[in-house]
C-alpha cells in the first residue's frame, strides 16, 4: 500500500480555525514565561550549568497545505537571558506543525548562529506528551550549520520531550548531542524549563477573518 495519496496536487478546503485544530499542540498556544530554566553546556575546562529565564510566544498559522496534505500549527520565537541581565543568550524562531490526519508532528527551529534543524514525532490529538528528533543525515529530520559550528561543536542529534500539565503550564528537558573538537566523547547539552501563560494567542488570520464574517 502507499504511504501517500496517487492524486498529490488536489488540495482539500481546511478549517479556518487553526486553534481548534492543533491537537497534541494546543496547550502550547499563547504567550509564555519560564523562570527556572536550567542549562549545561560545554566548556574548556568541563559541563558549565546556569540558570535563565525564558520568553516564548506561540502564536497560531492558517493551515498549511502540501497538495492533500494539511498541516495546521504555530509560529514560535523564544528569548532566552540569564537572571538580572538584559542580554540575549540565544534566540530562536521556527514552527510547530501537526497533520492530523497522520499525527506526525514537526518543529522547525533556526538559531542566529548559523544553525537550523527538523525535529520530527508523532502523538495523538489528546496526547499531554510528545518527543520529536533530528538526527545528522537524516532527509526528512535533519540538521545543518555553518562551517565554524561544523569544525568545533558538531550537533549529531537534537531532542525534545514536552510535557503539558494540568495547571496550565507546560515543560521541556532538551538534549542536543554534541561533537566538541578536542573531546574524546560526545558531550549531552541539556536544557529544561516549565512555561507558565502570561497572555493568550492571537487567532490566526483566516479565524479572524471567519469571525468578523459571522459577526456582520
Amino acid at each position: 500500500m502507499e504511504q501517500f495519496p496517487r492524486d498529490i496536487y488536489t488540495e482539500p478546503e481546511p478549517d479556518p480555525h487553526t486553534l481548534a485544530n492543533l491537537g497534541p499542540l494546543t496547550g502550547l498556544a499563547g504567550l509564555w514565561i519560564g523562570t527556572a530554566g536550567h542549562d549545561v553546556s560545554p566548556k574548556e575546562d568541563g559541563p558549565e550549568a546556569e540558570a535563565f529565564i525564558e520568553h516564548a510566544e506561540f502564536q497560531p498559522i492558517d493551515a498549511q497545505t502540501n497538495g492533500p496534505q494539511i498541516f495546521y500549527g504555530l509560529r514560535y520565537h523564544l528569548r532566552i537571558a540569564k537572571p538580572d541581565e538584559v542580554e540575549t543568550f540565544h534566540d530562536q524562531v521556527g514552527y510547530w506543525l501537526w497533520e492530523p490526519a497522520t499525527g506526525a508532528l514537526i518543529q522547525t527551529l533556526s538559531i542566529p548562529r548559523g544553525l537550523t534543524a527538523m525535529a520530527t514525532g508523532h502523538a495523538k490529538p489528546g496526547d499531554r506528551s510528545f518527543r520529536l528528533e533530528a538526527v545528522r543525515g537524516g532527509e526528512t529530520n535533519g540538521i545543518v550549520a555553518n562551517p565554524f559550528l561544523e569544525h568545533a561543536f558538531k550537533t549529531l542529534r537534537y531532542s525534545i520531550e514536552v510535557s503539558i500539565h494540568d495547571d496550565g503550564s507546560w515543560s521541556y528537558e532538551l538534549e542536543t548531542v554534541l561533537s566538541v573538537r578536542g573531546k574524546p566523547e560526545p558531550f549531552s547539552h541539556t536544557d529544561r524549563n516549565t512555561m507558565r501563560k502570561i497572555g493568550e494567542p492571537t487567532p490566526n488570520p483566516t479565524a479572524r477573518a471567519a469571525m468578523a464574517s459571522a459577526v456582520g
